[in-house]
């Protein structure tokens, strides 16, 4: 195997689709995962025989990925602005895919209506609101009004939905989905003081998900919680035992210095980091990487740590998941003891629209 590589454990994979499966059944919650962490039609497939109502994309080219591999109900959450090719590619999707996608102004709602055509009665919009992130969706009091909008073009308003992007930090899991579920009760008496009924009422985010308890929640959308990494570890919401992706790297320099070089840096590694928290954790020397350049990480180690030598393989558990598979052409499939099984394809690798 030549490094760096993206290592699965798909063992700790299932677990953890398990695990949140769970929850939402307990809960009464429809699960509807990301596709954005994995990027891979047979971990997707996993989410859904294990019980998920659908899957979550992050755009155009995601969705058609995982529809044409099979996923009946796709849930689009991003503000899609169809227009050109994007606006002939929805018109395809609708005709063979349970279809719902996000909006928050009434240009795309009108942009929607005119791509879908004389599907626009088949097509869902899900009012995206703002819940504290400061990122996209519109103030909760304003949903209503949008979605008795996409009622009047011809489509059809399922709900609203959110993302709690602000929840991210050591101690911020828990006042972020404060925050959304106060703005989704919001959001759906806005909804009900224009007539509409709100069927779809979703949360989004791993450290948010197993805190989404408010009755008014009827689905959440977690993504990082099938690979987990650092960030997770770090704010609490898994244990070391929860991380199934890290990334096999090899020591390639040693000059002395507090630091060895491995052969990972931005191209597999992206830059989600800082310096106070470094780029990538490696539990085996209770190093990090304290700096990174295309090729080269700098492996920091501590002052009375294990020094790893020159050709040694190292595993990397990564800051942030996400932009990591996206690097890759494929996934490494191993268990926890250490097997190799498979070779997965990273079906949605670089498709950005």
């Amino acid at each position: 195997m030549s490094t760096p590589a993206p290592i699965v454990l798909i063992d700790v994979v299932a677990d953890n689709i398990a695990r949140m499966q769970a929850f939402a059944h307990e809960h009464g919650r429809q699960l509807t995962p990301h596709v954005k962490t994995h990027k891979n039609v047979h971990i997707g497939k996993m989410q859904l025989e294990a019980g998920a109502g659908g899957l979550t994309a992050g755009n155009l080219s995601e969705a058609e990925i995982f529809a044409a591999a099979g996923c009946a109900d796709i849930f689009l959450a991003y503000p899609l602005w169809a227009v050109g090719t994007k606006a002939t590619r929805l018109k395809r999707l609708l005709q063979n895919t349970r279809l719902s996608v996000g909006a928050e102004s009434t240009a795309a709602i009108d942009r929607l209506a005119e791509a879908a055509g004389e599907f626009t009665g088949l097509l869902g919009i899900v009012v995206e609101i703002d819940c504290g992130a400061e990122r996209s969706g519109v103030p909760p009091e304003e949903a209503g009004r949008l979605a008795a909008y996409a009622r009047d073009r011809g489509l059809v308003p399922l709900g609203v939905f959110t993302y709690p992007g602000h929840g991210g930090a050591v101690g911020k899991p828990e006042g972020a989905a404060e925050d959304q579920a106060l703005a989704l009760r919001h959001a759906v008496a806005s909804l009900a003081d224009h007539g509409v009924e709100a069927h779809k009422v979703s949360a989004g985010s791993t450290p948010t998900a197993q805190l989404s308890t408010d009755p008014v929640i009827t689905e959440i959308r977690p993504g990082e919680y099938v690979f987990n990494d650092c960030d997770n570890l770090r704010i609490g919401d898994c244990e070391a035992s929860d991380i199934g992706l890290f990334v096999a790297s090899t020591v390639v320099s040693d000059q002395g210095h507090e630091h060895v070089i491995l052969d990972a840096g931005t191209k597999a590694l992206a830059r989600e980091g800082d310096p106070d928290r470094g780029y990538g954790r490696v539990p085996s020397c209770e190093g990090r990487l304290s700096r990174l350049n295309e090729y080269h990480g700098f492996l920091r180690l501590p002052d009375h740590g294990v020094r790893p030598g020159v050709g040694q393989r190292v595993a990397i558990v990564p800051n942030h998941v996400c932009p990591i598979v996206n690097s890759f052409e494929e996934l490494i499939i191993a268990n926890s003891h250490g097997e190799l099984i498979d070779r997965w394809p990273v079906d949605a690798r670089g498709q950005l629209n």
